[in-house]
């Protein structure tokens, strides 16, 4: 085989179905999030307005964590050391894993080093600890709780997305004395609509299911101390597993899993994933400890108000052009573009044009012909960069409809 060539044949379909992803070198700047550098391949800068990042109340740039990240670098230098089980546990792994445990009311938390990573050991660990498990996983849940349920070597049924009807038709047609665990999530971060967890505690109570929610796009925005949709909806004790993330809200880095002492303990007890990697460095763990404590009080419900305030102004402002988004009444704004290449094509001209950075969503992380830019406004996106993107949106998007055959070249 001429594996140069093969490689040339795999990434030429990339480019010819529009889906090649190019990362765009973008810096962003302290104390000014959401502006960023954007540096072009020709070695110039120009200023950007972020409107696709995670981040979603800023505190990545909080001074509150910064601070918190500077003393745990003084005091212990860069890295961790090693595994949990060698040298990797620090007071500062055990002081965010108590403000974790404390924030879902649940006995213990475990970290990983990313959701996906705590995704996917929990779930393929799983069977392991309940042999014959079978898990119910949801048609649209994220790639990594895919992964994991894939790997696992359990039996596995993929209900249709937030249909509780059919998932109850599959809970009926196993065996009623199967162990069994029920996967989804509280937000689904492509289109923004909510999962409905009543209605599945309800069938995990009646057909004697374990339920293992992914709160990853909810931690920090919802509920009274930013434990996510479970918190808002009263439901948190009724969920056995809560997977979630240090990344977005808490805006730094790491993943972890929140249950019982039991569970947790099994977990880190039996999980590859956990117990042959590096821990989260020390620095890293203090900053999402920060973050964490400051969004349980009043200012971080204040940024959680500001932020839903945010994402209803730009929704609004959007449907009052006719652009067709997606609303379910969450923070995420989905804009329908429907194609691969013009979906590219309109974030290349926003930011060369606009100075406006927003990625295109294709598939396979959305289905074909769903093709989206995904906008994430915040507490620190003003009126100033609202108006210059519904603007920009305006401009373009008539632009495109008037000229089709341009986007197709």
């Amino acid at each position: 085989m001429n594996y140069e060539n093969q490689l040339d044949v795999a990434l030429k379909r990339l480019h010819d179905e529009g889906r090649y992803r190019v990362f765009i070198d973008v810096e962003r700047e302290k104390g000014n999030f959401p502006h960023a550098l954007w540096r072009k391949d020709d070695g110039t800068e120009a200023p950007v307005t972020i409107w696709c990042g995670n981040d979603y109340l800023g505190m990545g740039q909080h001074p509150v964590v910064l601070a918190a990240m500077h003393e745990a670098i003084d005091a212990t230098g860069a890295g961790s050391g090693g595994t949990r089980n060698i040298s990797g546990t620090t007071v500062y792994h055990k002081r965010l894993e108590a403000e974790l445990a404390d924030l879902h009311r649940k006995e213990a938390a475990l970290l990983f080093t990313s959701a996906y990573i705590a995704n996917d050991a929990t779930l393929s660990t799983l069977p392991k600890l309940f042999p014959g498990l079978i898990i119910y996983s949801d048609a649209l849940n994220h790639a990594s709780m895919i992964e994991g349920v894939r790997r696992n070597g359990g039996a596995k049924r993929i209900f249709r997305h937030n249909d509780v009807a059919h998932l109850r038709e599959l809970l009926a047609a196993d065996d009623p004395d199967a162990p069994k665990l029920i996967a989804f999530e509280s937000v689904y971060s492509m289109d923004g609509d909510f999962g409905p967890i009543k209605e599945i505690c309800d069938l995990a109570d009646e057909f004697g299911a374990l339920t293992y929610i992914d709160e990853v796009h909810a931690v920090g925005m919802y509920g009274p101390r930013g434990a996510g949709v479970a918190e808002r909806e009263g439901l948190m004790g009724r969920i056995d597993i809560i997977n979630a993330t240090l990344a977005k809200a808490y805006g730094v880095m790491g993943g972890y899993i929140a249950a019982s002492a039991k569970m947790v303990d099994a977990i880190r007890s039996y999980a590859p994933g956990f117990i042959f990697t590096t821990s989260l460095a020390p620095a890293i763990a203090a900053g999402a400890a920060a973050s964490v404590a400051f969004l349980k009080g009043a200012e971080g419900q204040k940024l959680r108000e500001a932020h839903q305030t945010q994402a209803k102004i730009l929704k609004t402002r959007l449907k009052g052009l006719g652009l067709p988004i997606i609303d379910h009444g969450s923070h995420i704004v989905p804009l329908i573009v429907g194609d691969p290449k013009h979906t590219k094509l309109m974030s290349d001209m926003l930011l060369d044009g606009y100075g406006i950075y927003v990625q295109p969503i294709n598939y396979p992380t959305v289905p074909r012909g769903t093709e989206r830019l995904r906008f994430t406004p915040s507490p620190v996106h003003g009126s100033k960069e609202m108006d210059a993107l519904v603007r920009s949106l305006d401009e373009l998007w008539s632009h495109c409809a008037l000229n089709r055959a341009e986007l197709s070249a």
